[in-house]
Order: C-alpha cells, then sequence, then structure tokens
C-alpha cells in the first residue's frame, strides 16, 4: 500500500523515549528458551547448518547466526518451515548487524529519550508483561531525528524482552494518545514499527492499547489498519481508566495513569 507523503497528518518520525538509567549497552538475547522435542531440534540444526552454507559471512553468537534460541522462535513463527524461516531469520539478523542493535545504550539515546515521549515502564502489568508507553503528544517528527527515534525504538524493545519473566514471551504496548494532535501524527514511523514487529521481533508484542484516541487520531487509524494486517487484532482502543483498572495494581500503574 503506498502512502501519499501529501496528506496532512503524514510526518517522518514517532519515537519511543526510555527513562534514564546508567550507561548500559545492550547485550540482550532471547529469553525462556522455547522447549525442544526431538524434531524441533533437528530443525533447529537444519535452519543452523544452511545459515552457515549460504549466509557464512553473518555474525555468530547470541543474535547470530548460530544462536539456537533466537532460530526456534523464527522456526516457531514460520510454522516451522525451514525455508520460511531461513528467509525471515536472515533478514533480521543483517538489520541488527546494520543498524547497529548491539552498540545501543542509555547513553546512545539520552537525547531522544530526554523528550519523555516513550519509555519502559518499571512494572509489569498484570498479565506479567513488560511495558511500553508511548506519550504520543511530546513526538514532534518535524523536529526530531527519525534514525534516533528508530534506534530508542529498538534499544526499548530489546531492553523489554531482556525483562521478560519465566514463561513469558510478549511485551504490551501502550499508547497515550491524550493531547494527540495533527502535529504529532507520523505515518512512516508507525510504518516502521510495524516492519519491527513483524520482520525483526515476530510474535513479541502481545498487544496494543490506544488509550483515548481524539478524532484527529481516526484518519491516521484509517490508514495504518490496512498494513497492520493480523496485527490489527491486538488494538484496543480504550480509556485512561481501563488501563488502569484492568491492567494494573494500585501499586504498579504508570504514574500517568493514577486516578
Amino acid at each position: 500500500m503506498a502512502v501519499r507523503l501529501s496528506h496532512p497528518f503524514l510526518s517522518s518520525s514517532l519515537s519511543f523515549p526510555a527513562r534514564r538509567r546508567s550507561l548500559q549497552i545492550c547485550k540482550f538475547s532471547v529469553q525462556n528458551p522455547i522447549p525442544r522435542s526431538i524434531e524441533t531440534q533437528k530443525l533447529v540444526l537444519e535452519v543452523k547448518e544452511k545459515l552457515e552454507i549460504e549466509h557464512p559471512s553473518l555474525p555468530i553468537g547470541r543474535n547470530g547466526r548460530d544462536d539456537e534460541d533466537m532460530i526456534l522462535w523464527f522456526l516457531k513463527d514460520r510454522k516451522f518451515q525451514v525455508e520460511d524461516a531461513v528467509s525471515k531469520l536472515t533478514k533480521a539478523i543483517k538489520w541488527r548487524q546494520e543498524f547497529g542493535v548491539s552498540e545501543l545504550s542509555e547513553e546512545s539515546v539520552k537525547n531522544i529519550a530526554g523528550t519523555g515521549k516513550a519509555y519502559l515502564h518499571d512494572f509489569l502489568d498484570v498479565n506479567g508483561r513488560p511495558v511500553l508507553v508511548v506519550v504520543a503528544s511530546k513526538h514532534f517528527p518535524t523536529n526530531q531525528d527519525p534514525i534516533e527515534s528508530q534506534k530508542l525504538c529498538a534499544f526499548l524493545i530489546e531492553k523489554a524482552l531482556s525483562k521478560l519473566p519465566t514463561g513469558k514471551e510478549e511485551i504490551l504496548g501502550i499508547f497515550d494518545l491524550r493531547g494527540f494532535g495533527t502535529e504529532n501524527g507520523d505515518i512512516l514511523f508507525l510504518k516502521f514499527l510495524i516492519d519491527m514487529f513483524y520482520t525483526y521481533y515476530p510474535k513479541r508484542l502481545g498487544q496494543v492499547l490506544f488509550v483515548d484516541a481524539p478524532f484527529v487520531f481516526q484518519p491516521i487509524w484509517q490508514l495504518v489498519k490496512p498494513l497492520l494486517k493480523s496485527y490489527a487484532s491486538l488494538v484496543r482502543f480504550c480509556s485512561a481508566e481501563t488501563v488502569r483498572k484492568e491492567y494494573f495494581t494500585e501499586e504498579t500503574v504508570p504514574a500517568d495513569f493514577r486516578g
């Protein structure tokens, strides 16, 4: 689907800031390895061998072509079809290498994170999922570097996945749309997010909450929804009160959603 850049709601980047912590390089890896049967282990080794033969230049080690937990996750995503898993995993590993995901740190994203437009919440939701919160009204794509926004997004996703409790595989995304205006709209970055979760972090997003969406958000949603495909079913429009009552306890609810 082509997106016309002349649309009044299209800006160039939406981002996700993290709260400041001490300097920390992203050395995150897939948490909670999927239980393996003899058959799935054979498929993992088959993918691993194919990657070694067909893509020997890909990096090895954590999140590399020989990372068996990562291979198994992509096999699961591709319904254990070896060729499909190899293709998608190759794209993901190349992207990680070219984007420099392993070099991302609190320090490298601190400027864009300082806008306060997104962060990883300190607590899990009631379903035991790490929570990414996006404050859309603090995003001004015409004044912010889209690449820096993308780096922040990747950093936060990596950090969220590193916080997964045992037995959990998905994260929760909350888009706080209170105060959202046309100057905050950014189809291109939303498209980037879709690509991230479909290609590079498949099946890691368990649910997306669009909180108190104003009328001006509706045209953007109509443009984005077809791009989401199956991911559209993960989206729930709800109120701040719903977030507070259904997804957190009084002690764990994000400060911006307290009553």
